[in-house]
């Protein structure tokens, strides 16, 4: 995930100190009901699509707008389908974050899926019965999508 620009103003006098992020994450079906994965070019993995909203933008917006950005792949955010304040992570330069990750079914209604950034090494779309090897976090989130039911959210004082 490339750094946004108002986060890099923000490092210029917070130094590494750890940020509280809103993130988003985009599990993005098309009407044969594959799900939209890329394959990241900072870890080789293949993951769902996210990002960090900018300021003033709306986490669905940001859901649309990562999409795109990282797939030319457009979509309509649907739904919430899960809500988790993630564990901190401490990045390779020292910059240390902790992301407010919403996370949103989106149904592809345009594009044609390939990589449209220098974050992503390959873009695909997938079966849900043939995914290729993913961590948990993408797993997830892919299954809580596939879910007809209220939104996921970790209950208070667990």
């Amino acid at each position: 995930m490339s750094t946004p620009e108002f986060i890099r103003r923000i490092r210029a006098t917070a130094g590494h100190q750890l940020l509280f992020l809103p993130g988003v994450t985009a599990v993005v079906f098309d009407g044969e009901g594959r799900v939209l994965l890329g394959r990241r070019a900072d870890t080789g993995g293949w993951s769902v699509i996210g990002g960090i909203s900018e300021p003033g933008e709306q986490p669905a917006e940001t859901a649309v707008r990562e999409v795109y950005e990282e797939t030319a792949v457009r979509c309509v955010a649907e739904r919430v389908v899960l809500v988790q304040c993630l564990q901190p992570v401490t990045y390779a330069n020292g910059d240390a974050c902790q992301y407010m990750d919403i996370t949103f079914r989106c149904r592809a209604v345009g594009g044609e899926a390939r990589v449209n950034d220098e974050e992503s090494l390959d873009v695909a779309w997938f079966a849900v019965d043939a995914l290729p090897p993913l961590e948990a976090f993408a797993l997830d989130r892919i299954r809580q999508a596939l879910k007809d039911e209220p939104t996921w959210f970790e209950p208070a004082g667990t």
